[in-house]
């Protein structure tokens, strides 16, 4: 698939777009991961959350936030009144970089079409980035998550706000404090996004 989707079709549905990304050939990555992890959740949800690709359990299992990593991430969404299957989870890549390392700038860039056609059809009003790779594809280039998490940013409809990746929590507990801050934050906007549509 070498095309854009914007040259191939006017509208997609999640589906569609998820089986073309599971046959996507349009990177390196796709020669070593086992499966594309496209992404999960309420497909009408106010709230999307957006990570920086696979690690080794979502790799296997095609799934998003698995692992230890995956368990944490739902205690921070109970904690908040969330559960999967009100949200929508996704990530910048959709298949795992070798040995979990950072996605590079050319597989992001050619992976955002995809999220580009997520937020399309999901149209969240509430975008969660969570690392500071998802923060620099989709708020800013130079974004400093240790500095420039807990804000929110307004572009075009969306209310964007960065937090620490779950996996970030558990190589380093201590930043669990302001991530917990963040999720406080989340938890209020989302409250008033639904107060809005009632």
């Amino acid at each position: 698939m070498n095309k854009s989707l914007e040259q191939k079709h006017d509208m997609y549905t999640l589906s569609q777009l998820e089986m073309i990304c599971n046959e996507c050939d349009r990177c390196p990555l796709a020669v070593t991961r086992t499966h594309a992890v496209f992404g999960e959740g309420n497909e009408h949800s106010k709230i999307m959350f957006v990570g920086e690709g696979p690690g080794l359990h979502e790799d296997r299992t095609g799934r998003p936030f698995v692992g230890r990593a995956g368990e944490l991430f739902d205690k921070m969404l109970c904690a908040i009144g969330l559960t999967r299957q009100a949200i929508y989870i996704t990530n910048i890549v959709k298949c795992r970089p070798p040995n979990n390392r950072n996605p590079l700038e050319g597989e992001c860039k050619t992976c955002l079409e995809y999220l580009r056609w997520q937020v399309k059809i999901i149209d969240p009003d509430i975008i969660v980035c969570l690392g500071a790779i998802a923060a620099k594809n989709i708020i800013d280039k130079d974004f400093k998550i240790t500095h420039s998490r807990g804000i929110w940013y307004h572009k075009g409809k969306f209310e964007i706000l960065a937090t620490y990746h779950p996996a970030a929590l558990l190589r380093d507990p201590a930043k669990k404090q302001d991530a917990w801050k963040d999720l406080r934050l989340i938890r209020e906007k989302y409250q008033h996004v639904i107060d809005i549509c009632q």
